[in-house]
């Protein structure tokens, strides 16, 4: 089970607000404009600032 489009469209980017998207491989959550990545572990998306990855 992936994440659900109703929960990716209510979701934004923790640190600016702004919009975020599935990544190709559907393993995380982008934000373009901060450069970050949010991974999803266990079908969870995982929203920390602390826990992101650079781009």
């Amino acid at each position: 089970m992936a994440v659900s489009k109703e929960l990716l469209e209510i979701l934004v980017c923790p640190k600016c607000k702004g919009e975020i998207q599935l990544n190709e491989t559907k393993d995380g959550l982008e934000c373009h404009a901060c450069r970050l990545l949010y991974e999803i572990k266990e079908d969870i998306p995982i929203m920390l600032i602390d826990e992101a990855k650079k781009l």
